[in-house]
């Protein structure tokens, strides 16, 4: 088979790396890639090249290989382009954009979802989403640092002790407690709430005070995604999350609800009451922002609080995020790539979930989600 690796539009990152490739040679397969794919993850050209892969121009690219992984999808104009029959490999998100599936088919694709393979235990080395947000968590806190107008950690000085700085992080999921990871070692002190319950024994064996709100709604079975709370416990969870927002010096936010827009935790109320300087940094942005004037990819000032929406924060660290990504794939192809090709065996949950679309006949049969 033929892999084809492309230049992100408008992304840093690329979605294989030369490790994969030569992995992909030793199989007896082909690789194509397009000319400066890797360079802003400073990977040349020579390092693809090394590797056993061919360099050559995005339209053959296109038009030659068997199998083509991108990290967001292509566009709809360039698929009339894309052999056909061949399988494309991204984060479709069919469950926010049902009409890519409808898309893919009509031009008789097949189609692979990173982002619809399972949040399970035997799936996590290929949890693209897991991955790009343990980064992301990280460089939340380092963009706020970069911001805030004070230190972060205590310091006892000549001319008197700076106090540390407060930070809050709103979702402990993996870029949530990356975010407290970080925070901490950089000596901030660090409060995290989270809807779910299994959240809080992670919270505290990373150094942060869990701030609790009782009677969540159950999460079991939501795939490390929060869930819908009740009227009630929002009117809770505001209150407290108000009294904690309104101390903090740095908020960084991470709640996602998938396939519906994110919810709204910092309101333009709480921003008022943040000290002058303050700094939130929305990793929801894409979806609608946890916080509001948030806006994905802006920064944006408010009541003296400085807004960073960026839900892709993990592009700012891209040699390590195309690695990560390039391994989740590796780990995905391996369920089902030999060297006679791919086997597609849809009893495997992981392949049954994450084929949206096979051979032109879309898949996905979850239309509710994208309501």
């Amino acid at each position: 088979m033929r892999f084809g690796i492309l230049k992100e539009l408008t992304e840093k990152r690329v979605a294989i790396t030369p490790d994969f490739v030569k992995k992909l040679v030793a199989q007896k397969h082909e690789v194509v890639f397009e000319k400066g794919c890797g360079a802003n993850s400073a990977l040349a050209d020579v390092l693809f090249e090394e590797a056993g892969a061919q360099a050559s121009d995005r339209t053959e690219v296109l038009s030659s290989s068997d199998v083509i992984t991108t990290i967001l999808p292509l566009a709809t104009e360039e698929l009339s382009n894309v052999k056909k029959g061949a399988v494309l490999i991204s984060q479709f998100q069919p469950f926010a954009q049902a009409e890519v599936c409808e898309t893919l088919a009509n031009h008789g694709l097949t189609g692979f979802s990173l982002d619809m393979i399972p949040r399970s235990t035997i799936a996590q080395s290929m949890d693209v989403l897991s991955s790009m947000a343990s980064i992301s968590g990280y460089k939340a806190v380092l963009t706020a640092a970069n911001y805030l107008p004070r230190y972060m950690p205590m310091l006892s000085t000549a001319a008197g002790t700076i106090r540390p700085a407060k930070m809050l992080v709103l979702g402990a999921g993996v870029a949530g407690l990356q975010a407290i990871a970080t925070g901490r070692r950089l000596g901030a002190v660090v409060e995290a709430f989270d809807t779910r319950a299994a959240a809080k024994e992670e919270v505290l064996s990373l150094g942060a005070k869990f701030v609790e709100v009782e009677g969540a709604t159950d999460d079991r079975g939501a795939g490390g995604y929060a869930v819908e709370q009740t009227e009630e416990y929002k009117k809770r969870q505001s209150e407290l999350i108000f009294d904690k927002v309104s101390k903090a010096d740095i908020v960084i936010t991470t709640a996602q609800l998938r396939g519906r827009p994110a919810p709204l935790l910092v309101n333009e109320d709480m921003l008022k009451a943040m000290p002058d300087g303050a700094v939130c940094v929305d990793l929801a942005a894409t979806t609608g922002g946890n916080v509001a004037f948030s806006k994905h990819r802006e920064i944006v000032k408010q009541h003296g609080v400085t807004i960073i929406g960026n839900s892709e924060l993990s592009d700012d660290v891209a040699e390590h995020a195309s690695q990560l990504f390039s391994r989740n794939v590796e780990n995905f192809l391996n369920v089902f790539l030999s060297e006679e090709g791919l086997t597609y065996d849809f009893e495997n949950e992981i392949i049954g979930d994450s084929c949206i679309v096979y051979q032109g006949e879309v898949r996905y049969g979850a239309p509710a989600l994208t309501k």
